[in-house]
């Protein structure tokens, strides 16, 4: 089975990120389609996949459409029970779905303040309360998760699954704004954006320019600190 996967720009589709890392990290089949989403094509190019309305979207080669980043991860866990996906434990298992799925409906602040971007460093970006709250969060489901698991450093729960999928364009908001976080977090995130796959997708994204540039702050910019392919 070859998967379609429709994703928007590298640079800065957060949600495309994932998708792609679903498939890719766990050595799925898959051909990778574009859709316009900073050009102004999205709906045209996405017409085919209705409802799915945003990116990432997956089309099986049965033709089955499914929309949002839970969906796909959870159908790809089902039809690659033995890709690992998932962990195995049923509590960290369970937990890992839990800091997905609050990756995916919460942390509105850090997303709508740090869109993600993989080219630099801002300098001098200061936090909201708010995203300082978001932060907070995170780094606590990140202890639970590692009490849990007892993996001190390294991926969330021993081994690398779809929680760390999620959480990698985290990462990349927290690297690429320099947010204030324990050290330990620093460093599962460089692991995360240091990941080879990652570095192929950031070294393709920084293939395209953009202009005007989206998102674009009023800030010195410093060199992204993970060294590119």
């Amino acid at each position: 089975m070859t998967y379609e996967l429709y994703i928007g720009d590298r640079m800065y589709s957060s949600w495309s990120l994932r998708g792609w890392l679903m498939l890719e990290k766990f050595a799925i089949p898959h051909q990778t389609r574009f859709v316009g989403l900073y050009s102004g094509t999205m709906a045209q190019d996405m017409a085919h996949l209705t409802p799915a309305r945003l990116v990432p979207a997956l089309k099986t080669d049965q033709g089955l459409v499914v929309g949002e980043s839970l969906a796909m991860a959870e159908t790809l866990a089902e039809q690659h029970p033995t890709a690992g996906l998932w962990p195995r434990a049923e509590a960290l298992r369970a937990t890992a779905r839990w800091l997905c799925t609050e990756m995916v409906a919460g942390f509105s602040a850090l997303r709508g303040d740090c869109p993600m971007q993989l080219s630099h460093v801002w300098q001098g970006f200061a936090p909201s309360d708010a995203v300082l709250t978001d932060l907070a969060r995170i780094e606590q489901l990140f202890a639970h998760a590692r009490n849990l698991s007892g993996s001190e450093t390294g991926y969330l729960f021993g081994d690398y699954c779809l929680a760390d999928v999620f959480y990698t364009p985290v990462a990349a908001r927290i690297i690429g704004y320099d947010l204030p976080v324990r050290p330990e977090t620093r460093a599962y995130c460089e692991l995360l954006m240091s990941d080879p796959a990652v570095l192929r997708w950031q070294k393709q994204a920084r293939e395209v320019s953009y202009d005007p540039e989206p998102y674009a702050l009023d800030l010195p910019r410093l060199p992204w600190p993970i060294a590119p392919l």
